[in-house]
């Protein structure tokens, strides 16, 4: 099953869209052009960080995305080392799904919580690339209004990943 698939979600009204790449040039993705941008890189990883911060909190998402030297299997003991984590950080996995993103396969988790006294939701997508990278898709969205349509807009986001490095 496709990504947006899941979610049963609509095309984006998302406009004004600009493509962005990392530092490392490995991938881009498409973000409307008067988000703020922060690129980060390290050994391993290389980033890129985005919002829209002419709203409230409550009313956008936020959006990291990271090009990640590592291997990744979707077997049990990541599955649970995933879950465990997000325990950890007071989160309650909601959903745990193996699906396609960017016609690559993937591992979705979303989970719920509470940060600075709002409640929010983070989706994480785990994208195996090949056997040495992977991209991390994360996604925060904060309060509890209209959270179903920003989280179709953040996945409209993800599924414009753009792989340039193999």
């Amino acid at each position: 099953m496709q990504f947006s698939e899941e979610f049963h979600c609509k095309p984006s009204s998302l406009e004004y869209l600009e493509t962005v790449k990392d530092v490392r040039n490995a991938f881009s993705i498409s973000i409307p052009k008067n988000w703020n941008i922060n690129l980060y890189e390290d050994a391993l990883q290389s980033s890129i960080f985005t919002a829209d911060t002419t709203k409230q909190l409550t009313e956008t998402f936020l959006i990291d995305v990271s090009y990640i030297k590592n291997n990744l299997q979707f077997d049990d003991l990541f599955k649970l080392k995933i879950e465990q984590e997000n325990l950890n950080k007071n989160l309650i996995q909601k959903k745990a799904k193996e699906v396609t993103i960017i016609e690559k396969p993937a591992y979705l988790v979303i989970s719920k919580g509470q940060k600075s006294s709002l409640l929010y939701q983070k989706l994480q997508a785990f994208i195996k690339i090949n056997q040495k990278h992977f991209i991390l898709a994360k996604v925060e969205i904060y309060g509890d209004s209209l959270v179903e349509n920003r989280l179709c807009q953040a996945i409209s986001l993800i599924e414009k990943i753009k792989i340039t490095q193999q």
